[in-house]
């Protein structure tokens, strides 16, 4: 999401190169440069006014650290303003149990995605998670619920007749005490904008159910827009915390920037891609080093413990050291690393690639190997030798590509297999230069 930002932060920093102290006159064209990387990011303009100035107060007649450039100096000052900008302090949930969550926001904004996403968050940490489908003017996202909540083992209660969204809120709360479920989430209708209705009807549903926290959801793309929708839910519910989602999106991340100042209620977890999983705590200061282009490490690693297995990992490891990696070695390999999120999100949080784009097709390419990897038999997958040209036909009938794609699978299979013998032989130089040819002519399709 912060791609573009990240760039121009990047560029304006560069222009500090060779200074020897952050003077008003040689940071005047950089912050200048600071502050129209976030307004282009639709950040707030008034939390971007603020924010250069509380910038270049803390800069101004520093002297530059020895070993230190001045562009790391200021990268520094940024984080840290960065992390104060997005919130600092504990975002923890209120302790109470039964806990109840109030989920609100406009109409598309992932209410009910977030839902099932925060029920199967707190089943992680132990709770026994509770949904309520209190959006009584979307059948669908009565349905959308239900099938969530079935799918991550979760309660449920919906009624499908009546209008009564307290009433219904109500006799959801009931249900869950009877399931002994101790978390329970209330998703709600939306609008396509605020209006008086909407606010109206969930100030009654809170009244009702007497929720712990009351959670804002906004789509991360709504830019600036998203400050008006916090502050109206706000003044409206006294809400405990926001959900930041869609931030795997294109969008500018302005909204991210600037909802927690003007708002001033704090962002407590983001969506960060479609599927249940893809939802996380919310870290101002693993957010600020991603923009800043630091990568984030330790979500990196948080992320491969939930997913990956360690003994497997340990496993493929010493077949890697071996030179003893098959085709269905790498299937595993795939399917491991897919549950950790998408190409895109994954590079987003290594340093020095949080601004790079994974290329157009990789995702679908990626799809493609693992088709043709799952078309062949067990016996091809651990001696891809075997394959002759019949058996290649038929994997690529079976996998829906073309028989050329099956041949440059195997082909780039074979480069890898001889890069690891090479390093296996101590040949790192050669096998550096196998590396860097397979590089330029497109690389292995998943590595």
């Amino acid at each position: 999401m912060f791609e573009s930002l990240t760039e121009k932060l990047g560029n304006a920093l560069r222009n500090l190169r060779g200074v020897g102290k952050l003077t008003e006159e040689n940071m005047a064209e950089t912050l200048k440069e600071v502050r129209t990387a976030l307004l282009a990011a639709d950040v707030h303009f008034k939390v971007a006014r603020e924010f250069v100035e509380r910038v270049q107060t803390q800069c101004v007649g520093q002297d530059v650290l020895k070993g230190v450039s001045p562009g790391q100096q200021i990268v520094k000052i940024i984080h840290d303003e960065l992390v104060r900008l997005l919130g600092e302090g504990s975002t923890a949930l209120s302790t109470a149990r039964p806990l109840k969550v109030l989920m609100v926001g406009l109409h598309g904004s992932g209410k009910t995605t977030s839902s099932a996403k925060l029920g199967k968050l707190l089943k992680k940490r132990g709770y026994r998670p509770f949904v309520v489908a209190c959006d009584v003017y979307r059948p669908a996202a009565i349905d959308q619920l239900e099938i969530l909540a079935k799918q991550e083992e979760l309660g449920f209660y919906c009624d499908r007749v009546s209008k009564d969204v307290p009433v219904i809120g109500a006799a959801g709360l009931d249900a869950a005490r009877v399931a002994t479920a101790d978390a329970i989430i209330f998703d709600t209708a939306g609008r396509l904008q605020i209006d008086a209705d909407l606010i109206e009807e969930v100030k009654k549903l809170s009244a009702r159910i007497q929720p712990d926290e009351i959670f804002l959801v906004a789509d991360g793309a709504l830019g600036q827009e998203a400050v008006n929708v916090a502050k109206a839910f706000h003044d409206a519910l006294a809400l405990t915390g926001l959900v930041l989602t869609k931030m795997d999106g294109d969008a500018r991340g302005g909204a991210a920037l600037s909802i927690k100042s003007i708002a001033n209620v704090p962002i407590k977890f983001i969506g960060t891609g479609e599927k249940t999983g893809d939802f996380d705590n919310f870290y101002p200061d693993r957010l600020a080093s991603r923009i800043l282009g630091m990568g984030d490490v330790v979500s990196l690693v948080e992320r491969a413990q939930e997913n990956i297995d360690q003994k497997e990992a340990e496993k493929m490891a010493e077949k890697l050291r071996k030179a003893d990696f098959n085709l269905e070695d790498f299937l595993a390999q795939m399917q491991q690393i897919k549950k950790m999120g998408s190409m895109q999100s994954i590079m987003g949080m290594m340093p020095g690639m949080s601004g790079m784009q994974v290329p157009d097709g990789a995702e679908k390419q990626l799809a493609r190997t693992e088709a043709i990897i799952k078309a062949m038999t067990i016996q091809e997958r651990r001696k891809p030798d075997i394959l002759n040209g019949s058996r290649r036909k038929r994997i690529a009938d079976g996998s829906g590509v073309k028989i050329v794609e099956v041949n440059q699978l195997m082909k780039q299979f074979q480069q890898m297999q001889q890069m690891m013998k090479m390093f296996k032989g101590g040949g790192m130089k050669k096998a550096m230069r196998q590396m860097e040819a397979m590089k330029a002519k497109g690389g292995f399709p998943g590595m």
